[in-house]
């Protein structure tokens, strides 16, 4: 997805079913300047990751 989309995502007050790889994931924060999205992987708290916005997909998307 790209960057523009994921801040959508992020500001939303509804829920989307985002992927990265095989592992849904909750977008905590977007850095627009540089791309990255910070992702929390489930319901662990502790299991976040900061990767490329291109690596994340929407549901339904390609």
């Amino acid at each position: 997805m790209d960057t523009k989309r994921a801040m959508e995502i992020y500001k939303s007050k509804d829920t989307f079913d985002v992927q990265l790889g095989d592992k849904s994931v909750w977008i905590e924060n977007v850095d627009e300047a540089n791309g990255m999205a910070t992702v929390r992987v489930g319901t662990d708290p502790l299991d976040t990751h900061t990767v490329s916005c291109d690596r994340l997909k929407e549901e339904g998307e390609a």
